[in-house]
């Protein structure tokens, strides 16, 4: 059933340039520093050596060069993707291979190519290909593509992405050749010699595998063929005789050929479903049929195998990816079907094993690259390598059939098989369609395809074709996507005569070569005509020096019989992304011609040889010389109204008449010589109207369309373009032609614009007015003449969609001139009114029209949607807007787009029907169906983007704004609707910008101009990138500004948000000089007279070693300071300030140093200090940052003695999380070096890091530190006592919360570990036994007494008794052994020692109960209520039994000082008896030390909230403690009380700064400041971590931190600040100094910083913060000044950014907190968009600058009186500001137009105050309408009908009750002045013309004068239908109320039909007397 091919006789068409072609890699590689330099340069083209030195040098170079060189060349070209949209500039890719190297280079027709990319690898490279991989997300189905480069070389293939990643996969074969597709790459395996015939034991391996990503495995394909009996039977792919020819992406598709049958088949790639997978897989149960009787039918060997069951390892199917690869069609063709069918007894007895092809051991050889030998290797293990070798590369048969398993091997062998694991196919190729070869053919009737393309024909019907080249003929087979779009039909196959083709993707067509050598167009099976080259083929073979060179467009012409030509080869681009899947030896053509034959053909005329490389529409033609020529085949249309007349006719017409018409035109317009773009209208019109009967040289405006020229220079300067121009040849050529005896027109040139046309018919009226002369008639047996009706009424679809487009409308006066004269000729009077009515001086001009005869009317086809009544879009929304019923307006899908838009809009939106868009679009819109298709599918779904549609009750603007979005309608797209239209669209979004969900995706936020929304949608897609803001702002620290300053690490803090949250004073400069530990400190010593200058300068010396007591605390503070604040250039080590313990003594700044030998310096004493130091430049790093295991080992100092830092550096990496990604190598590299340091801040670092996640890897690393957690027997290591400890930590913190028993029952047990016999575990068991207990508190945390399975261990009670003392228990468990003898050093008997266990368990206690407000535990802790048993307890205890039995009482924590109180006993408060023996010093160290619990408590309750009362209460303690302190030292408080005094005092400010934490509170600061000054006396090391530590904490992260109450916060921060503080830097006796850094794990972002969208620059704006009700408070709200800390999250109920200043914007937290949370972690940026008229508050704090705007807000005459110089503290928009300089300012020259700049200032008040700059140009339009309609000089009606519709609008509006008032845009007295503007014009107009009226309403013809063009305004204005029918209703009138009843039918508005009154009662009666009185009524 092949279609007809309809032929055009002798047509041709001109092809665009010639350029020579030379590949850009060529070029490039001749400079490339390569060994191949040489040869190349050798390897001169021939197209050079032309004109060098003649035939005799162009031999020479070709003697020279040898064969094998020219081989290696190869090149392909693909269209360029910019990967944004596909309306950028287009341009060619070209990837080009020689020898090593393969160069991509990019290059467009405007811009010279240049390198993209350039790679050498190792050895030849074999081929090179475009291909992208599918990265499946771990989150959805969605794949992300990455496009790459794929390099194959002989033994490995190189994948070079675009983001730059590089993958090398080896391959475990050879290749023969490889192939792009959808899903990765296809490989086909080289037969080897004994590959081909197996033995009968052979199994036949598969040929063909996939890779689907570099990284993947390379698998075997699985085949399906279409097989007649039971042959659907899947199996692999192993047919050697099956060679792949083409693959393609979309369709996803393979075309095989086979070589035995000689067929074509066509396969369907697709993934391997799980069935086809086990099938493939699995074994058979039993065995079948005779194997080697089986074997005998030799010819069906290859598709047999053995069917042993011991045969195979089953392998069940796995879920995998899949990708395929084409299987010769083995059951489908005749002569395979004989062979089997000779053997019928065989093939019954073995069905069910004749297809399957089972997973045998042989293909495990191959295939089963067992994974699980090396885990670590990304390409195929070295196993599976092995035996692929042996397979394939064997050198004898015998080592081939060594591995395959006899039937009869022994289990032996197959049990060892079994271990290896199948490869699990990933993709599967279903046979399609296969060629049939007629039965009695030998099969020298077909041959491989050399090229294999789709193409399609401008019908929109697709082909794959491919050429057969030793037939000489081209095949196409048309294919259909089934309903479904599943599977792929192919109905029929055509034959073309060709020797080569090549497809055009962008012009629907392909190009073939003829055998004669013409170029040939053809689309889709249509020839299309000959292609004419102006052709350089003359100049190839005179030799002569004079030739210009090739790359410029050579001018002469000729037409040669055989002109050169060549075929088409066509990828479907747009479907395809990588049209590189061609196969090797076509596309890229090898230089192979000899030398000789390129001697004996140069003598010979040049032809072309071959066609390569289709890119769009362009070729590069090949001639026998081997010079390349590049040439552009024209489109069908470049005017974008002939591209959408054309598209409407194919649309209409029936596909055979479509074709006709569109290749017709297609001759015409690109005849050789023919016209330029510039003319194409007319051309087409004169094209069209001939093809419809018309003679278009009787017309008199068709036969002016042609004199145009002259009348424009402009055009006619440009008709002179040598690139259009022909020669004479072409023109006599053209004369002779039979389509000009066919049209006998002249060739037509000229310009559609429609005033030309006007302006024509004035200068020469004759022409107009002559009487239609009856030669006017149409032929009826034109091809069109049928169709006219349908093709006029489509056409005016068009007309109305062009309409609606301010860009377009101007190309709509070119076709109102076509339609209107085919409306007068079939008669269809309203649509000519219609028209005339829009363009009433264009039509007024056009009178004739032509005679159809009665006789053939009938055989025009009127279709049944032709209505007599217009459809006309203006009015159809102008009835909705009035409220009216109207038809469902018809429309054409995929051309009318804008009109179902709008017409779907006004329905959401006007009627508020919230289906419109969903269920009920029939309502309103009525699709016609074309000729072609049945179901109108939308072929244009262009930009539909990727909003989701969700209806609920949301408000119609919203869901108007959304469905508008979800439609891919932008900003720029309503800029280009006319201004009545676009009103309600402008409404809705402005009601929508007021109040926005902060749940819109970024297209919607756009749309309604809400960029700050915007800024932050697109930043929560893009929460996957690592950069922490992304594009917008970025909080990039300011460089140093004195380039000497010493690095003292603070320098990151940003300041342009502290700037803003602490705008007043210096503080963060403050706290920065205090934190600062790199510079000399000063040393003030007064020398007394009588001290000895040695004596001096020991004082200095240890006056400065006091001070080093206070620098060398520095560093903690420091580190909670800049947290997160700095992201580390990896490319540099991390800048760590060095810790400076010098000083400098006034006056003469000498230089003071403890190392001088005067004093004793402890030893050691800087360690801690340097691995703090360490810590806090590691903190900087923010977690965001990119850190990898490179870089942390590249930091590694090269000095020892930095070593600390390093440990330091480490332990802050894993606090900050990045240490997860140091290699686990590295990790023991560093602990086997046995250094303490670096094992503490490693595992604490690694620890942290792994937060909670119980990872099994950490806790064998922990385990080892850990002797408890050692098996008994196990060698004892020698752990450094602190690193135990650390390690403790570490099982607390990985086990964080998790409850898990085994670790819980050691860490219980390890709290009281007694000393061991030989000094193990005797030092500093305090910090082990604290340890324990932290850790046991952690791993149970806030468990409370639900711990599961812990019953038994009993472990508060265990607890009670380590914190109050008693009998020790029975060591249990493993670790009896250990603890069988006592120490010999430390007595202790068989008591637990209380003072060692105490705080572990009273912590343990805390955390494991914390929060759980359980009484009976808080009872344990209370303090003794007698003095006997306070005695026992060290006030140390009391403390933190009292912080214990408060976090447990959780919610009885007040913020007062009452509460506070009441935690002291009884008996400490009451009145003493002074009998009794009280120690008073006691008391009051047992009640100073119960409150600093308490008050500890209250921080931590309180933490980060900054809240008030906790505040207050604790500011007054620490004043009380200052006052105490005051006294210390006299004889009322010894030095002890100091002390003592010192720690509480410690522990409040702590807790203070804790409640404060983040907020900078200046009276913190003052007391931090105030205990920094103080140092020597009692002020210790320990005392100043503990100052500096809350000095940190009060400006945590530089402010943008602050702490969390959360239950792991609290467990850090008690492990942070625990109340005992080191004594000296040395100390570690009571608790690790490393832990104090923990109180990072408890810090999160919470700051908020808004953003100004536009300039990018944080700034103020209100918040109003709404928190949830709680048992405490009812919900409130208050008002925050952001950038602010907000409370913490799950306390809130929403945030909004508050008006007036900017857009309101609220973020609901009931809902989820994830979107402000992700915010937060990202530097908390909020983007926020400033008001118009209003100023930022850092600009205007008060709002005072801004009254202006409230005062003239009050719509008084304010609005004349503004100033257009005020406009800048209105507004900061530069185009508002632009306006108001250019337009409302009055200058000396334009006196004149005062008034108009006065309405300007006016406009642009309203718009600013109003908040509507975007109403700007719509005011300006609607005063410019109304200015020229005053002025008369009006063209068309168009801005009335705007100005109609914004009326109608407001009407709308307004009825619903000045209530809506405040809804509509257009509020002020601006358009009733307009309206009444318009009023007055048409009303006096109808005074002084009523006649025009009344002779319009007898349907008299009317003159062509301004009247006419006046009435047809008030026509439009006033909505009066048209009379040419209706004359008959209202004659006879002769009463108001008898016309009011009749015209209700009309359907004229009453306001508009009283300003008819007075014209129709007249006419009626003759009297005039009634015009007057209804004239103030109808006002």
């Amino acid at each position: 059933m092949s279609e007809v091919v309809y032929e055009e006789t002798a047509t041709m068409i001109a092809a665009g340039d010639l350029q020579s072609f030379v590949p850009f890699g060529r070029e490039h590689c001749r400079n490339h520093p390569n060994a191949f330099n040489l040869q190349l340069r050798e390897l001169q083209p021939a197209s050079e050596l032309w004109s060098s030195d003649g035939a005799a040098g162009l031999v020479g170079s070709l003697q020279e060069v040898s064969l094998q060189e020219r081989e290696r060349e190869s090149w392909k070209l693909r269209k360029g993707c910019t990967g944004v949209k596909e309306d950028e500039t287009e341009f060619e890719e070209e990837l080009y291979t020689v020898g090593n190297v393969a160069v991509w280079s990019q290059g467009s027709r405007t811009q010279a190519s240049s390198v993209y990319k350039a790679f050498t690898v190792d050895s030849p490279v074999q081929q090179a290909l475009w291909c992208n991989f599918g990265i499946p997300q771990n989150n959805n189905d969605a794949e992300e593509v990455e496009q790459t480069v794929c390099i194959v070389q002989s033994s490995c293939i190189n994948v070079h992405t675009v983001t730059g990643k590089d993958f090398i996969s080896p391959l475990p074969f050879q290749v023969s050749n490889v192939w792009a597709t959808k899903f990765g790459l296809l490989l086909e395996r080289k037969n080897t010699a004994n590959d081909t015939q197996p033995n009968p034991p052979g199994e036949p391996l598969p040929t063909v595998f996939s890779m689907l990503h570099p990284l993947d495995e390379i698998a075997p394909i699985v085949c399906k063929p279409s097989g007649l009996f039971e042959g659907s039977r899947v199996q692999y792919v192993s047919d050697s005789n099956m060679k792949i020819v083409f693959t393609c992406c979309q369709p996803s598709i393979v075309v095989s050929y086979d070589t035995v049958q000689g067929t074509h088949t066509v396969w369907a790639l697709r993934k391997v479903t799980h069935d086809e997978r086990s099938m493939v897989l699995r074994c058979p149960t039993e065995p079948t049929g005779t194997p080697l009787g089986l074997m005998a039918s030799g010819f069906l060997t290859s598709h047999l195998r053995n069917t042993s069951h011991l045969d195979s390892p089953g392998g069940s199917g796995a879920t995998g990816l899949s990708s395929g690869a084409g299987i010769s069609s083995a059951f489908s063709s005749p002569l395979r079907y004989s062979a089997l069918h000779s053997h019928p007894s065989r093939i019954m007895t073995s069905s069910p094993g004749v297809h399957s092809r089972v997973h045998s051991p042989s293909i495990s050889n191959m295939a089963a690259l067992s994974r699980a030998h090396s885990p670590g290797m990304a390409a195929p293990s070295f196993s599976g390598a092995s035996r692929f070798n042996t397979s394939f590369h064997s050198p004898s048969p015998r080592g081939h059939h060594g591995l395959l398993q006899s039937p009869n091997s022994t289990a032996n062998e197959s049990v060892l098989m079994q271990e290896m694991e199948p490869i699990i196919p990933d993709l599967c190729v279903e046979q399609l369609w296969s060629e049939t070869v007629p039965t009695g053919c030998h099969r020298e009737m077909s041959s491989q395809a050399s090229k294999v393309f789709l193409t399609s024909d401008l019908c929109e019907n697709q082909y794959l074709c491919f050429l057969v080249e030793s037939h000489q003929h081209l095949r196409c087979v048309k294919f259909i996507e089934s309903n479904d779009s599943t599977q792929l039909i192919f109905p029929s196959v055509t034959t073309i005569p060709a020797k080569d083709a090549a497809p055009l993707q962008t012009i629907d067509a392909m190009l073939v070569l003829e055998a004669c050598g013409s170029l040939v167009l053809y689309t889709g099976i249509t020839r299309v005509s000959k292609v004419h080259l102006s052709s350089p083929l003359s100049h190839s073979i005179s030799l002569t020096n004079n030739l210009p060179h090739l790359r410029t467009p050579v001018e002469t012409v000729s037409t040669p019989a055989n002109g050169g030509s060549r075929h088409i080869h066509r990828f479907n681009e747009d479907a395809m992304p990588s049209p590189v899947s061609d196969l090797k030896n076509l596309s890229i053509k090898h230089h192979e011609a000899s030398f000789f034959e390129d001697y004996i053909f140069q003598q010979t005329t040049p032809f072309i040889r071959t066609l390569r490389d289709p890119v769009c529409n362009r070729v590069t033609l090949e001639l026998n010389s081997g010079v390349m020529l590049r040439i552009c085949i024209p489109e069908i249309a470049t005017s974008e109204l002939v591209r959408k007349c054309l598209q409407a006719i194919r649309f209409i017409l029936p596909k055979e008449v479509a074709m006709k018409v569109l290749v017709k035109w297609y001759n015409i317009y690109n005849a050789p010589g023919g016209p330029s773009a510039h003319a194409e209208w007319s051309q087409f019109v004169t094209c069209f109207m001939t093809l419809m009967g018309y003679n278009t040289e009787r017309l008199a405006w068709t036969r002016h369309l042609q004199f145009e020229v002259p009348l424009s220079p402009v055009i006619a300067a440009k008709k002179a373009r040598p690139s259009d121009g022909g020669s004479d040849e072409d023109w006599d050529y053209l004369l002779a032609s039979h389509y000009h005896r066919q049209i006998n027109s002249q060739p037509v040139c000229g310009s559609a614009d429609s005033s030309n046309v006007a302006t024509t018919e004035k200068e020469d009226p004759s022409s107009a007015a002559s009487p239609s002369s009856s030669s006017l008639k149409l032929e009826s047996s034109a091809p069109l003449f049928h169709h006219i009706p349908a093709l006029f009424y489509v056409l005016h679809l068009l007309y109305q969609e062009l309409q609606l487009d301010e860009l377009h409308r101007a190309r709509a006066s070119s076709l109102v001139c076509l339609l209107q004269q085919l409306a007068r000729d079939l008669q269809l009077e309203e649509y000519v009114d219609l028209y005339w009515r829009d363009y009433p001086s264009i039509i007024s001009c056009f009178t004739e029209s032509c005679v159809v005869d009665q006789a053939v009317i009938g055989q025009m086809h009127h279709p049944s949607f032709l209505s007599s009544d217009p459809p006309c879009v203006f009015n159809w929304l102008s009835s909705c807007l009035r409220g009216e019923e109207s038809l469902p307006f018809p429309s054409l899908p995929g051309i009318c787009q804008r009109t179902k838009l709008l017409v779907l809009s006004y329905a959401l939106y006007i009627i508020g029907d919230d289906k419109a868009t969903s269920t009920n679009v029939s309502k309103y819109l009525f699709k016609l169906s074309g000729g072609q298709r049945s179901c109108a599918s939308e072929p244009y779904s262009r930009r539909q983007s990727s909003v989701k549609v969700r209806f609920s009750n949301e408000s119609l603007a919203e869901q108007l704004v959304v469905w508008l979005t979800s439609q891919g309608f932008t900003l720029k797209d309503l800029e280009s609707v006319p201004f009545g239209v676009a009103l309600p669209i402008r409404e809705a979004i402005y009601r929508c910008r007021e109040e926005p969900s902060s749940d819109w995706p970024e297209e919607v936020c756009l749309l309604i101009g809400r960029q700050d929304l915007t800024k932050q949608a697109h930043k929560m897609t893009l929460a996957k990138s690592k950069a922490s803001v992304g594009s917008g702002f970025s909080l990039v620290p300011p460089a140093s500004s004195e380039a000497d300053e010493e690095e003292d690490g603070m320098s990151d803090i940003i300041h342009e948000v502290t700037g803003l949250i602490w705008s007043q004073d210096l503080r963060v400069q403050e706290v920065r000089r205090l934190l600062q530990s790199s510079r000399p400190v000063r040393v003030s010593v007064v020398q007394l007279p009588e001290v000895s200058d040695h004596e001096y300068i020991e004082e200095k010396e240890n006056k400065l070693l006091q001070l080093c007591q206070r620098t060398m605390a520095l560093p903690v503070g420091r580190g909670l300071f800049t947290l997160f604040s700095y992201h580390p250039v990896p490319t540099e080590p991390l800048p760590v300030p060095k810790l400076n313990l010098t000083g400098r003594a006034p006056p003469r700044n000498t230089m003071v140093d403890l190392n001088s030998g005067n004093i004793d310096v402890p030893p050691n004493m800087t360690n801690w200090p340097s691995f703090h130091n360490g810590v806090a430049a590691g903190l900087k790093i923010a977690p965001a940052s990119q850190v990898d295991s490179a870089w942390i080992a590249y930091n590694k100092p090269k000095s020892p003695e930095l070593a600390n830092e390093y440990a330091g550096f480490l332990m802050a990496l894993g606090l900050n999380g990045h240490l997860t990604k140091l290699a686990t190598l590295n990790i023991h590299d560093y602990l086997t070096k046995g250094h303490e340091m670096t094992s503490i801040g490693l595992l604490l670092g690694v620890s942290s890091a792994k937060l909670g996640t119980m990872d099994m890897s950490i806790t064998r690393l922990l385990s080892i530190h850990i002797p408890a957690l050692l098996p008994p027997t196990s060698t004892e290591l020698d752990v450094p006592h602190n690193v135990q400890v650390a390690a403790v930590i570490g099982i607390g913190l990985v086990y964080q919360g998790t409850g898990h028993r085994h670790n819980a029952e050691v860490l219980l047990s390890e709290i009281g570990r007694p000393p061991g016999p030989e000094m193990e575990y005797c030092t500093d068991r305090e910090s082990y036994s604290l340890a324990a207990g932290l850790a046991l508190g952690m791993v149970c945390l806030g468990h409370g007494s639900n711990l599961i399975g812990m019953t038994d261990l009993n472990v508060p009670e265990q607890l009670y008794q380590y914190m109050v003392g008693g009998h020790r228990r029975a060591q249990a468990g493993a670790n009896r052994e250990r603890h069988k003898s006592p120490s010999y050093q430390i007595k202790e008997g068989d008591t637990i020692n209380v003072d060692v266990t105490c705080p572990g368990a009273t912590l343990a206690l805390a955390m494991i109960y914390l929060k759980t407000n359980n009484r009976s535990i808080a009872d344990w802790l209370k303090p003794p209520d007698t003095w006997f048993l306070l005695d026992f307890i060290k006030p140390e205890f009391l403390l933190l039994r009292t912080l214990a039995r408060c976090i447990i009482m959780w919610d009885e924590i007040l913020p007062n000082t009452e509460w506070v109180k009441s935690n002291i006993p009884q008996i400490m408060r009451g009145n003493f008896d002074p009998s009794e023996d009280i120690n008073m010093d006691t008391m009051a160290q047992a009640q100073d030390y119960i409150t600093a619990g308490a008050c500890m408590a209250l921080g931590l309750r309180f933490a980060g909230s900054a809240n008030s009362d906790a505040f207050d209460c604790l500011y007054e303690f620490a004043r009380t403690f200052m006052k105490m302190m005051s006294f210390a030292g006299t004889a009322a408080v010894g030095a002890m009380g100091y002390y003592n005094l010192q720690t509480c005092l410690s522990m409040i400010l702590l807790a203070m700064s804790m409640v404060m934490a983040g907020t900078g509170n200046l009276k913190v600061l003052q007391l931090c400041r105030f205990f920094h000054k103080r140092t020597g006396g009692e002020m210790n090391y320990g005392f100043h971590m503990a100052h500096h530590m809350a000095l940190g904490l009060l400006f945590l992260g530089g402010g943008r931190y602050t702490l969390s109450t959360s239950n792991s916060a609290i467990a850090a921060l008690l492990c942070a600040l625990y109340p005992h503080f080191p004594a000296h830097s040395t100390d570690n006796r009571y608790h690790l100094q490393a832990l104090r850094h923990l109180a990072v794990l408890a810090a999160e972002p919470r700051l908020l910083v808004p953003v100004d969208v536009d300039s990018l620059k944080p700034c103020y704006a209100l918040l109003e913060v709404t928190y949830k009700e709680t048992k405490w408070y009812n919900e409130t709200t208050v008002e925050l000044m952001a950038p602010t800390l907000l409370p913490e999250l799950h306390l809130l109920k929403q945030v909004k950014v508050k008006g007036p200043r900017y857009w309101e914007l609220s973020l609901d937290l009931s809902k989820e907190t994830q979107h402000l949370k992700s915010i937060l972690i990202r530097d908390g940026v909020l983007y926020v968009k400033l008001r118009a008229g209003q100023l930022p508050y850092k600009d205007d704090p008060q709002g005072w600058k801004s009254l202006l705007a409230t005062t003239v807000n009050h719509r008084n005459s304010g609005a004349t009186a503004f100033k257009p110089e005020a406009i800048s503290t209105f507004t900061s928009e530069p185009a508002l500001i632009s306006f108001a300089e250019f337009f409302c300012k009055t200058s000396e020259g334009l006196k004149s137009r005062e008034d108009s700049f006065v309405l300007f200032s006016a406009m642009l008040y309203e718009c600013v105050t109003q908040e509507c700059p975007e109403m700007l140009p719509t005011y300006i339009a609607i005063e410019q309408a109304v200015g020229a309609l005053r002025q008369g000089d009006l063209q068309q009606t168009f801005p009335l009908w705007q100005l109609r519709l914004v009326v109608e609008l407001w009407d709308s509006r307004m009825l619903r009750g000045p209530a809506n008032k405040h809804d509509t845009l257009l509020t002020s007295e601006f358009l009733p002045v307009m309206k009444n503007a318009v009023d007055v014009a048409l009303d006096s107009w109808l005074k002084d013309h009523s006649s025009v009226l009344r002779s319009y309403m007898r349907g008299e013809v009317l003159s062509r004068d301004t009247q006419s063009i006046m009435l047809a305004c008030f026509l439009v204005y006033r909505s009066i239908p048209c009379f040419r029918n209706t004359n008959t209703h209202l004659e006879g009138c002769n009463s108001f109320a008898d016309l009011f009843s009749r015209s209700s039918q009309l359907g004229i508005p009453l306001r508009d039909l009283l300003r008819l009154v007075p014209i129709l009662l007249s006419s009626a009666s003759g009297s005039h007397s009634l015009l007057f009185p209804l004239q103030g009524f109808s006002s």
